[in-house]
């Protein structure tokens, strides 16, 4: 697959303060890239780059195969966490304005702002100011205004901040049917959830370093520990403890099922199969519940963050 954005071996220094080290990463067409780290970590200095904002102290920076330079500008939308709009404007007149700012002309953008003021059914906001919308309000203007002339790559920045769960959901879904429509997205938050439902692949930044990236998948099961979940119903529940202990490590589970059932963790040796744990659950009892827990983004950014400490 072909990467539109490639990063390599990027570093940034504000004096004598490293702000990334050596950072180098690589974002595929058409997907949905998690840009992750704790607060300081590196990431918007990353980000200001790809949006020559600021410049990197060395290291190399393409866009779609080109060397990034300022004539890119148009081929990029960002969403910064700190809204860029002009709270005194109207919404109608910043939206023209912004869009004539990247390139477009004022009957396209007319015609482009139309259709997605009609999309979210907001065309009665085009004559009121910023400062008279909601946060909410105000933050899907400030998608409009980032997507719509149509860029190779997207950047959202914490993009659902300030939005209730339901237009939270319709922001999500945009943006994956933008990725559906060949957009790249680079996709920066702390909601770990969000990176779940969203997200083919990830890098994690933490103290000015890359420390891991690849595909989700693929790091949840470098960070798999073949730990499953499990309740049994059974007449003699110390018995099948003890026959646990003997041939696994149980560890206490918090999780409740609807019954009395026999509840608890067990990890099992590398050499060990899920069916030996499973065959053996079955004949103590009724086996009412078993789960493999697999390692969730939250799970796997904070051992990856401690581990770096």
């Amino acid at each position: 697959m072909k990467n539109v954005l490639e990063i390599n071996n990027v570093t940034k220094n504000y004096g004598d303060f490293r702000a990334l080290n050596n950072v180098s990463i690589h974002i595929p067409k058409g997907s949905v890239y998690g840009l992750l780290g704790p607060n300081g970590a590196g990431k918007t200095s990353l980000i200001r780059i790809i949006n020559q904002i600021t410049m990197a102290d060395s290291g190399t920076v393409f866009l779609d195969g080109d060397l990034l330079t300022p004539k890119h500008t148009a081929d990029i939308g960002y969403m910064p966490e700190e809204r860029g709009l002009y709270k005194s404007m109207k919404v109608g007149e910043q939206a023209l304005y912004l869009a004539q700012l990247k390139g477009l002309s004022k009957s396209e953008a007319k015609k482009r702002l139309k259709y997605w003021f009609e999309k979210f059914d907001i065309m009665a906001w085009w004559n009121k100011k910023i400062e008279e919308l909601s946060k909410g309000m105000a933050q899907k203007v400030q998608f409009i205004v980032t997507v719509m002339h149509n860029p190779k790559l997207l950047i959202f920045d914490e993009p659902f901040s300030g939005f209730d769960p339901i237009n939270a959901q319709i922001i999500a879904k945009e943006i994956l049917q933008l990725r559906d429509e060949g957009a790249t997205i680079i996709f920066s938050t702390h909601r770990m959830e969000s990176v779940e439902e969203m997200c083919d692949e990830i890098a994690l930044i933490d103290k000015s370093n890359k420390i891991l990236d690849g595909t989700l998948n693929a790091i949840k099961n470098e960070f798999r520990t073949n730990t499953f979940q499990i309740g049994v119903q059974t007449e003699n529940p110390k018995e099948l403890e003890a026959l646990l202990k003997e041939n696994f490590e149980v560890f206490p589970s918090d999780f409740k099922l609807l019954g009395n059932e026999y509840t608890t963790n067990v990890k099992l040796s590398a050499t060990a199969a899920a069916n030996d744990l499973l065959s053996l659950l079955a004949s103590k009892g009724q086996v009412q519940h078993f789960l493999e827990l697999i390692p969730s983004a939250n799970d796997i950014f904070i051992q990856a963050v401690h581990k770096n400490q």
